[in-house]
């Protein structure tokens, strides 16, 4: 009898669940809420938000391309190159950082993975706005500054996402080249890294998306690219710059998305 009441208790318990964690979300939310203080809306705000809709929408086309190398077609590309420079440095050095990290086969907590996770952690703390803010002071503002905010907090991201791609991938052919009588090396090369590279690339691209949205914000800080311009025409209220510039970010990364999920559907 008293195991029937117990069996009866946690059907119950499991029919009514989700109520306990609609609980849980709502006092999150309420919690969330309530830090907030709301201080009023300006007398000013609706002829600044009028101000910007017009300014969103009538764009300043000129400065689309006038050949000073400062107009938004020169920036952009400067965004996307830092996006690409970054990504291809740090999707090699995340290699031997993946490595390092994978567990395989190893008990749950082993020196070297574990280590290893914990390096690339420490890595992914620093968001790229912090790290183009360091940079700046040790290299001087601009666009190698982003680079180096890119790449660096890019391993981070394609380390941890390449060493879950070898801890999930298909050891069969690592097993076969081994058994056969190859060493190491050769399974590293033959097996090993031929099965992940799909995963690999495939990582890569979406990091690249990623690292395009956040080049075009670090040049707010002084790390080149088109953020810097998007600064001064927020600061200065030239709401039609802002516009076009916004229309070309758009553009850009919708392009961009589009290339790289068609590429990673081919890959994968």
């Amino acid at each position: 009898m008293k195991q029937l009441t117990v069996s009866n208790s946690t059907l119950q318990f499991k029919r009514y669940k989700w109520l306990f964690w609609v609980a849980i979300v709502l006092v999150i939310y309420i919690w969330g809420i309530t830090g907030v203080h709301f201080t009023g809306i300006k007398d000013s705000a609706g002829e600044v938000s009028r101000s910007i809709a017009y300014g969103i929408f009538h764009p300043d086309w000129k400065y689309v391309y006038d050949g000073s190398g400062e107009d938004l077609v020169s920036l952009i590309l400067q965004t996307l190159a830092m996006a690409f420079l970054g990504t291809f440095i740090s999707a090699i050095l995340s290699v031997p950082f993946a490595f390092w990290a994978a567990r395989t086969g190893k008990p749950r907590f082993h020196v070297r993975s574990t280590s290893g996770k914990l390096v690339l952690t420490l890595i992914r703390t620093f968001p790229e706005i912090v790290l183009a803010i360091m940079f700046i002071k040790a290299v001087g503002p601009g666009s190698f500054a982003g680079v180096l905010a890119v790449s660096i907090h890019s391993i981070g991201m394609l380390g941890k996402l390449f060493s879950e791609s070898i801890e999930n991938m298909d050891f069969g052919p690592s097993e076969a080249l081994m058994s056969s009588g190859g060493n190491r090396a050769q399974t590293l090369v033959f097996a090993t890294l031929p099965t992940v590279l799909p995963e690999f690339l495939s990582y890569t691209l979406y990091r690249f998306e990623i690292a395009v949205r956040s080049a075009s914000i670090l040049g707010m800080v002084g790390a080149g690219g088109i953020g810097t311009p998007l600064l001064f025409a927020i600061q200065t209220r030239t709401w039609s710059r802002v516009g076009i510039i916004l229309l070309g970010i758009i553009i850009t990364v919708t392009l961009i998305d589009y290339i790289s999920g068609t590429l990673r559907k081919r890959l994968v």
